[in-house]
């Protein structure tokens, strides 16, 4: 078997709109497409005992063991690489259960598609189900335990930790946005101006002094005790030399720590001899130039949550450790609380794995002790100074224990540093007294503490704490997203987008959009060339200046990465002509249809979808839409917009010369046509349908038809406001068009454009794509040859795996099946096309050049313009 492909999906798809994590495989089973699996002798046991768990899945059959009678029965090898890369991340860790399975068009060639957790184990998991499937028809033995952990250690390193994943869990269940900046714990939550950014338990409003101070444990122990706070007693050295000195005036017993460490990396605690001292300085010295000497208070570890200037959460923590049964020793325990199904590697469960390291040497170390001790039964043996999770220690959940006077403590403590999430240490036997009483102290104030032990505690009640941030975070009535208009379709998009943009801009938006020519905010290009993919889409969504989205969205992007959005607004569909078909699986209009669909499935519910009613895919759609539908027509009289009218829906038509809406047997009308010069006085009808999308998008989304007009009149088509779209100049003896016209749909719009051309000599200058099929390049000959009197083939770019020559040639055919004598010259790479054009010009000729024939041929024209003028 071959794997042709893995693509990773990660938002709404063809294969699904509310599971935006997918796989798509692309695998070629080769000889296996003739051996389904019940053929294979002894298939069905050694997958059966390899990954006995496989019998959970249900299958067609919809009971446990299903999927094991379809392979029992007969099914084929891709079905059952779903399955196994399902299974596979499911036993390290990360549950998945979405699969589907589909032949293509090419024999033998399937699409197994699969969701996952995270994204570098998903594609792993890909490539390992195939493995194992090839194994275990070749009856070969496999080590699936070794790809089960790399796919754990996978994990760990690419998930956002406990803390971070809470905050954005707590965001997805409230519908609020994400987007991950970077390959670590900065996270933004929301879209353009009402983002707001995360990294781990920071957010965009704490306060870098107070991080600063809360980094400086010295600093800290300082300001919290002018304010009258009780703190831990101590003093801070640098070197070895001092330790003699720190003890005099401290006093034993002691614990060392790093000044800026963190999660008890370099402490050690109950240091009772100058030996220990010097080690434990030297410890703590690895992690920071300055070390803190403090008396070890004795007492519970506490560590107290305060959000927000609020006490949300107070958990106790407990080191690491042991319980002796008389009969085992240390490291045969540690072995056995491992095997504690709350226990996992990293942060895959509540608990962490405990591990032995220098501290936990050094603690069984004081107490003479070595991992072959056998300890008594029910002794509690300590494997670590500190109480972190990370570690393997556990939390038990006092929230509700806590003395008033301690919540007044610790919130007057994250104000006095300045913490908006504030994480306080706490060495006291209880917080049920205060500790002016108990003579319990603060340890540490933490800036972006850990949130695990609250979440999950090892006792006690789970607390969301990180609904508190959100809270914070984003307050009852202020938005999380900005306004979408997500526009898709064969023919008519860029334009459509540019006028939908310019609507919203002139109605005071700061608005961002983007093209197949560029990313825009506001009238300033940010990036050039074709943006119309999800990258393009998060660019818009990230910028904090934007304040509506309106986006290009192409089937390439769809098909590629899926939306680079969860939802939007409002969704319109231009057309769904031939285009683009033979590539990526999509063969038909039906399936091309299925690709667009996904942009009207994003809407949401109380949104609308934009559709064409003279488009019998469009409308197709609309029937299919789970969220309101508005339909746009050239013909009033059209079945489908009189249907809908009847019964009280929306549409916009062309009608007596007018944009018109019409709301039930209600007529506004808008504009008229010959007003509106994109139509270019009404005779381009193409450019009328993309008039009636943007007006009717606009209209619903709540603008004033008065305010829609007056944009409609200011959008007039050139190079800088609609690039490559019927950009006309004009020259002294001829007139020269650019447009990127490139499909069969595309080349019919110009030719009834060209019918209303008066003109004695009309010459095209044109180009295929590669990626198209035969026949559609032979159908830009033929229709090229209905509209021009002499026709320039120049193939410059775009060849996407075919020969210049092939293209070319192709195009040729279709131009002499029409018109054998019609003039059409090849031109050479080396000649300048359009300067070869301009010398075959007649006085009163209309210059053509489509398909992007000429790369930058806007700039080109406009430098011979400026030429002419001075006379050059």
């Amino acid at each position: 078997m071959k794997i042709e492909k893995i693509q990773v999906l990660r938002g709404p798809n063809i294969w699904s709109i509310t599971r935006k994590k997918l796989i798509q495989m692309r695998l070629n089973l080769q000889e296996m497409e003739e051996r389904p699996t019940n053929t294979i002798e002894g298939f069905y046991e050694r997958l059966k005992e390899l990954i006995p768990s496989l019998y959970n899945h249900r299958c067609s059959p919809g009971v446990p063991g299903g999927f094991f009678e379809r392979v029992q029965e007969g099914t084929w090898m891709g079905h059952v690489i779903e399955h196994i890369a399902l299974e596979i991340q499911t036993l390290a860790g990360m549950y998945t259960g979405f699969g589907r399975t589909r032949e293509t068009k090419t024999p033998g060639t399937y699409n197994v598609v699969f969701n996952y957790v995270e994204e570098n184990v998903g594609i792993f998991a890909a490539k390992a189900a195939v493995a194992i499937a090839e194994a275990l028809i070749a009856g070969q033995d496999y080590t699936l335990e070794k790809d089960i952990q790399e796919m754990r250690e996978l994990r760990e390193n690419s998930r956002l930790g406990p803390s971070t994943g809470s905050i954005v869990e707590e965001a997805i269940s409230r519908d609020i946005p994400w987007i991950r900046l970077n390959n670590q714990s900065l996270v933004q939550l929301g879209y353009g101006k009402n983002q707001v950014r995360i990294r781990a338990t920071m957010t965009e409003h704490t306060s870098s002094i107070a991080v600063d101070l809360a980094g400086n444990k010295d600093e800290t122990k300082r300001i919290l005790q002018e304010q009258a706070i009780p703190v831990a007693k101590g003093i801070t050295i640098t070197s070895a030399a001092e330790v003699k000195e720190a003890i005099r005036k401290v006093g034993f017993p002691l614990v060392f720590k790093p000044l800026d460490g963190n999660h008890g990396r370099g402490a050690t605690i109950n240091v009772k001899t100058e030996e220990e001292a010097v080690a434990a300085f030297e410890h703590a010295a690895r992690i920071s130039r300055r070390v803190i000497v403090e008396k070890f208070i004795t007492g519970h570890d506490f560590r107290v949550l305060v959000i927000d200037n609020k006490m949300v959460a107070a958990a106790l923590r407990v080191p690491a450790h042991i319980k002796g049964d008389g009969t085992q020793n240390i490291q045969q325990l540690i072995d056995q609380e491992n095997t504690d199904p709350r226990r996992g590697y990293g942060h895959e469960n509540v608990l962490t794995h405990i591990s032995v390291d220098r501290d936990t040497m050094d603690l069984l170390t004081k107490k003479g002790y070595t991992l072959d001790t056998v300890p008594a039964k029910d002794e509690i043996v300590y494997l670590k100074s500190t109480a972190n999770l990370s570690t393997g220690g556990t939390s038990i959940d006092v929230t509700d224990q806590v003395h008033p006077e301690n919540i007044f403590i610790c919130e007057r403590i994250s104000r006095i540093i300045g913490l908006d999430i504030c994480g306080i240490d706490v060495m006291a036997n209880n917080l049920t007294e205060p500790l002016t009483e108990n003579g319990g102290v603060i340890l540490e104030v933490n800036a972006a503490p850990g949130f695990r032990m609250h979440i999950a505690p090892s006792e006690g009640l789970p607390r969301n704490v990180a609904g508190h941030v959100v809270d914070m975070l984003y307050p009852q009535g202020k938005s999380s997203r900005i306004p979408i208009i997500a526009t898709t379709g064969t023919n008519g998009k860029t334009t459509t987008t540019r006028l939908i943009a310019h609507i919203v801009k002139n109605n005071g938006y700061r608005v961002g959009f983007t093209t197949s020519d560029g990313i825009y905010v506001q009238n300033t290009m940010m990036v050039k060339g074709d943006t119309t993919g999800p990258n393009s889409t998060e660019f818009i969504l990230k910028d904090p200046t934007v304040e509506f989205a309106v986006l290009e969205t192409a089937r390439g992007g769809i098909l590629r990465s899926g939306l680079g959005f969860g939802h939007c607004d409002i969704g319109v569909i231009t057309n769904i002509q031939e285009d683009h078909l033979g590539i990526s699986d999509i063969h038909t209009l039906d399936d091309l249809m299925r690709v667009k669909s996904v942009v009207i499935d994003s809407v949401k519910r109380s949104g609308w979808g934009v559709l064409n009613a003279d488009n019998k895919y469009c409308v197709k759609i609309g029937k299919q839409a789970d969220c309101n539908i508005a339909y746009f027509s050239r013909n009033e009289d059209n079945p489908v917009i009189k249907a809908h009218c009847q019964k009280g829906g929306i549409a916009c038509v062309y009608e007596n010369g007018f944009v018109t809406i019409k709301k039930g047997d209600w007529k506004i009308r808008v504009q008229r046509v010959t007003e509106i010069p994109v139509t270019f006085g009404g005779t381009v009808t193409f450019m009328i349908e993309n008039v009636l999308a943007a007006t009717l998008a606009t209209y619903l989304w709540g603008f004033k038809t008065e305010d829609i007009k007056t944009s409609l009149h200011t959008f007039v088509p050139s190079a800088s406001q609609t690039p490559g779209r019927m950009n006309i100049f004009n020259f002294k003896d001829f007139r020269f068009m650019v447009d990127f016209a490139h499909n069969p749909d595309g080349y019919h719009g110009i030719k009834e454009f060209l019918a209303n051309i008066e003109s004695p000599q009309k010459i095209g200058l044109i180009a295929g794509t590669g990626d198209r099929r035969d026949e559609d390049i032979r159908e830009l000959g033929r229709i090229a040859a209905t509209m021009f009197d002499h026709i320039l083939l120049r193939q410059e770019d775009h060849l996407r795996g075919r020969t210049r020559e092939n293209i070319i040639g192709l195009m040729r055919e279709g131009v002499h099946e029409v018109n054998p004598n019609l003039p059409c010259d090849v031109l050479d790479s080396q000649l300048d096309p359009i300067e070869y054009a301009i010398q075959l010009a007649k006085p009163g000729a209309f210059i053509t050049t489509l398909s992007d024939a000429v790369h930058n041929a806007v700039g080109i024209v406009q430098d011979y313009q400026e030429k002419e003028r001075n006379g050059l």
